[in-house]
């Protein structure tokens, strides 16, 4: 299905930069983890890519949402989602926010702190919630444990301090991190919910969802596991640990779903090299603040090619156009591009669905967000 992108990007009207989006890689993505997970509610994560053409392919689909702000829930209902499949996840709301997602319908929150169990109790009263916890994050490109959850031993406290104000707690939810490598983060994590559903049991609490948040991979460079791996993994984990009580399982994939489906097409502004370094430097029109953030510590590593170009390769640094001295993409990483890359020539990054329109800046530098199009 690439092709069907490599033909649009062949178009002399297509601008650089651009994210290019297919759909039925979408769908097809949706429909696969769907089918691995059959007992899972897939609660597509909106932040990765909120394109109003992804929601309204995944809805049709009972494709449910996770929301991360008011702004994504109005989206989703812009589009015809029933709020009762939406649910606020993110444990880091405004007041307002909360009650403005109350009257619209939604019912289920995200909590991680008993400031947050306050305010939904006071803006959205009688509404369930599920509390966040920490667990290991090790192996995922992008970790996810330090500025949420609480830690395991709070679990209950919160849990009953909700309960108190009138809220309805259903359940837990963690994250092991984004585009987490290491299928062993999910067995882990999944052994503390059925501890921690237990002990919450025991004390008269009963939990009835576990939503074991994302972290499903994309194609960048290094081995992942398989999907199948992956998924098999999981519904072994929630059988071994659960026995016949297992909960009702919420996964929140937004990588998985749209990362594979995209590709952005960039131009190169300038070749260099430097006194003090034989590669050659190589500036394109895209950098960390036009959609690219996730190259931060060279965390997400993208596979980039020159398909316009051929012959011998070199060792390159690739860095974007800001006056920012930080917007340098790959410098310890080793990439190659062919020596023929001169000014003008374009480069493809692939797997670009996910976290890269959605993250780019307006206006830094006066550049324009980053161009974005869905076939």
């Amino acid at each position: 299905m690439i092709k069907k992108i490599d033909k649009f990007l062949k178009k002399d009207t297509v601008p650089s930069p651009c994210l290019v989006v297919d759909l039925e890689i979408v769908v097809e993505n949706f429909q696969i983890l769907s089918s691995l997970l059959p007992e899972t509610q897939i609660y597509y994560a909106i932040k990765a890519n909120p394109a109003r053409a992804i929601l309204q392919k995944l809805w049709p689909l009972k494709s449910r949402f996770d929301a991360a702000s008011i702004y994504e829930i109005r989206e989703c209902l812009s589009v015809g989602v029933d709020p009762m499949s939406i649910a606020f996840g993110n444990t880091i709301k405004k007041r307002q926010a909360i009650r403005e997602a109350y009257l619209s319908g939604v019912r289920l929150f995200a909590i991680d702190s008993s400031n947050e169990v306050e305010k939904i109790s006071k803006a959205a009263p009688g509404s369930s919630i599920y509390c966040r916890f920490q667990t290991n994050c090790f192996g995922a490109d992008w970790p996810l444990s330090n500025k949420f959850g609480v830690q395991p031993s709070e679990v209950l406290e919160i849990l009953r301090y909700a309960k108190s104000l009138g809220l309805a707690p259903v359940g837990l939810s963690f994250h092991v991190g984004s585009q987490q490598r290491n299928n062993i983060r999910w067995d882990e994590a999944i052994a503390q919910a059925a501890r921690l559903f237990k002990l919450a049991q025991t004390n008269g609490i009963n939990l009835e969802i576990l939503n074991i948040g994302g972290g499903f991979t994309s194609n960048y460079r290094g081995r992942i596991p398989s999907i199948q791996d992956t998924c098999e993994g999981i519904n072994k984990s929630v059988r071994r640990h659960f026995g016949h009580s297992s909960p009702q399982l919420i996964a929140e994939p937004g990588r998985y779903i749209v990362g594979d489906a995209g590709i952005i097409e960039t131009e190169v502004i300038s070749v260099s090299t430097k006194a003090n370094d034989l590669r050659r430097w190589i500036y394109i029109d895209i950098g960390k603040f036009g959609g690219l953030i996730e190259t931060l510590g060279e965390a997400i590593r993208y596979r980039i090619d020159a398909p316009y170009n051929d012959g011998p390769s070199g060792p390159v640094i690739l860095a974007g156009p800001t006056c920012d001295d930080m917007d340098v993409l790959y410098q310890s990483a080793i990439y190659e591009l062919p020596l023929s890359i001169v000014e003008g020539d374009r480069l493809r990054i692939y797997s670009a669905g996910a976290y890269t329109a959605s993250y780019s800046a307006v206006n830094f530098n006066g550049f324009p967000p980053l161009s974005e199009y869905y076939i």
